[in-house]
């Protein structure tokens, strides 16, 4: 059962992964408290977690606040990605158990355009299952482990990737192609076609990203017009 604090972050992290929130923006205990109806120690044991996440910190004197994105963060991490699912494309090249992994992979990826999703929050959970099942069809339970921290620290850009339906298709497209690799026990192609997947997923989130916050910051002032 989800305790208060986890409630709190939860409803945070949501409203930072929508930029509701942006960097500069002062976070008050007591209006989050409010607001949410809680008292103000599972606002500040919230907080606390999005601090260790990068995400907002805490002065002395003014208090906590919402970091800016840190672009070069983002992309040490996409690469790690890299390095992570490689790795593990490889390894599959040498499992023989992983079929019924694999065959889970196609029933979503390898369909026909019309039966393709195009709501970006669920084609954006399959896509961080596609990645993961991955990792997890090697075993090593360390990896996978790695790599779901990873995938949570990239979160509030990566879902970003979806919100356009050129990228959807793009996703499908390059999924099934890296699927047929695996399954054909091509690995050099296989990791290749992983790699440019991941960078061209990495750039058009940061497009992606700076754009929103310039939305966000736009409405923002509008409405303080």
């Amino acid at each position: 059962m989800a305790s208060l604090s986890d409630t709190v972050y939860a409803a945070l992290k949501g409203e930072l992964h929508d930029f509701r929130w942006i960097a500069g923006d002062r976070l008050s205990e007591a209006e989050i408290g409010q607001r949410l109806g809680v008292s103000r120690t599972p606002v500040r044991e919230a907080l606390l977690r999005l601090r260790n996440e990068g995400f907002i910190d805490v002065e002395a004197k003014t208090g906590w606040f919402v970091r800016s994105i840190d672009f070069e963060r983002l992309d040490q991490l996409y690469d790690l990605r890299i390095v992570l699912e490689s790795a593990s494309v490889a390894r599959l090249m040498h499992r023989p158990d992983d079929s019924e992994a694999l065959d889970a992979l196609k029933s979503v990826w390898l369909v026909p355009m019309a039966e393709r999703l195009t709501d970006p929050h669920e084609v954006g959970r399959l896509d961080e299952d596609f990645h993961a099942a991955l990792v997890r069809a090697t075993g090593n339970h360390e990896m996978a482990r790695v790599h779901g921290e990873v995938t949570d620290r990239i979160r509030i850009v990566r879902r970003l990737d979806f919100t356009r339906p050129d990228r959807i298709e793009a996703t499908y497209a390059e999924h099934a192609k890296i699927l047929r690799a695996i399954v054909q026990r091509r690995a050099d192609q296989a990791q290749l076609l992983l790699k440019s997947h991941i960078e061209q997923s990495k750039a058009e989130v940061r497009k992606i990203s700076l754009h929103a916050l310039h939305e966000a910051r736009s409405q923002r002032d509008r409405r303080a017009g």
